[in-house]
């Protein structure tokens, strides 16, 4: 058993998330509800295009200028948003993925992503992201942990048994 495991009595797993393509929104969210529905104690950091699905579904964009605006409109935030990184067909792709997933009754990543909150993951946003792209807190869906840095997150995953970056 590690450290960290002697220290909480709990095995721990971290994730980064960097993208937030529904491919990768996927086994995120899949592994952090298995992990935490196995007894884990589970993070996922969520940061550069990974931080977009946490931005609520009625923000149509961010940004606090033209630049950021118009990365906000080529990358929309939202789970629902998500698109495929590969297999695109002008969103066509993604919405076959999910009508292929939910006739084999995988839950959609959005679902995923409450049900994990609910089991106790911590969603950490990354505060420098949210900087460069202009991200306010008010923008993000609610029940995240505080905004944190990649040296949280560093320290984080240097106690975890497992980390994944996705």
């Amino acid at each position: 058993m590690s450290e960290a495991a002697n220290e909480t009595g709990t095995e721990q797993m971290t994730i980064i998330a960097f993208s937030g393509d529904l491919d990768k929104l996927w086994p995120t969210t899949i592994l952090a509800s298995t992990a935490a529905a196995n007894g884990m104690d589970v993070t996922i950091f969520f940061t550069f295009w990974g931080l977009m699905p946490l931005v609520r579904e009625d923000v149509r964009h961010t940004g606090n200028d033209a630049m950021t605006k118009m990365l906000s409109y080529m990358n929309p935030p939202g789970f629902k948003r998500a698109n495929l990184s590969k297999l695109k067909f002008g969103g066509m792709g993604s919405w076959m993925m999910r009508k292929v997933a939910a006739k084999n009754n995988l839950l959609p990543p959005e679902e995923l992503f409450e049900m994990a909150q609910e089991m106790g993951v911590e969603m950490w946003p990354c505060q420098m992201t949210m900087d460069l792209l202009g991200i306010e807190h008010s923008d993000m869906v609610p029940g995240l942990g505080e905004p944190a840095g990649a040296a949280t997150a560093l320290a984080r995953m240097s106690k975890s048994e497992i980390s994944l970056f996705i």
